[in-house]
């Protein structure tokens, strides 16, 4: 993903090899916390929460020798901001491998910032079926919440300000792998 010409790169938060790190520490919490992953899912929202969460199930599986099955999760329709957009929103259908009733699901997401996509989430998800319980693993949380959501699993707490985005690079949708800090200019 290119960020906006009115932005420059301010800082890599996170490399290849940081990433990996603090995707295997993510998977290592939530077998922990899941006490394993029996009646677990994991349910990525579009688009690069998707291969966070294959890269999660990855993990997990050469951790716990058990696979987790993975979902995707479009929002589009459920988000708050549907009437501020000027184009067309392109809505994608979401693939869940199995009812969600009674599951873990644990939704996967790159950056928390306000919390309204996380919201979105959670109503797309409750039109899906009745989890046991949901929780809420990202890459990187940036603050500045309008919500009150928090994430159950972290990879990196990066204190921002407004001014300043978060740009998550993943090698499957943008032919590079990093979390850098842009800036306003």
């Amino acid at each position: 993903m290119n960020a906006p010409q009115h932005l420059y790169e301010k800082n890599v938060l996170l490399d290849e090899a940081a990433m990996r790190r603090a995707l295997t520490r993510i998977a290592h919490e939530i077998i922990e916390r899941n006490k394993g992953v029996e009646n677990c899912i994991l349910v990525g929202i579009r688009t690069r929460g998707v291969y966070l969460a294959q890269r999660l199930a990855q993990r997990i599986e050469e951790i716990e020798g058990q696979s987790i099955p993975v979902g995707e999760l479009d929002i589009t329709l459920y988000r708050d901001d549907l009437v501020e957009k000027k184009a067309q929103p392109e809505v994608k259908e979401s693939v869940l491998p199995d009812s969600i009733t009674g599951k873990k699901v644990i939704l996967v997401d790159d950056v928390l910032f306000t919390g309204r996509t996380v919201r979105a989430a959670l109503d797309a998800l409750m039109d899906e079926g009745r989890p046991q319980i949901i929780q809420l693993a990202v890459l990187v949380d940036r603050g500045h919440r309008e919500l009150p959501i928090r994430p159950d699993f972290v990879g990196k707490n990066v204190p921002t300000s407004r001014s300043e985005l978060i740009l998550v690079e993943l090698m499957e949708f943008d032919q590079a792998e990093r979390v850098t800090i842009q800036e306003e200019i």
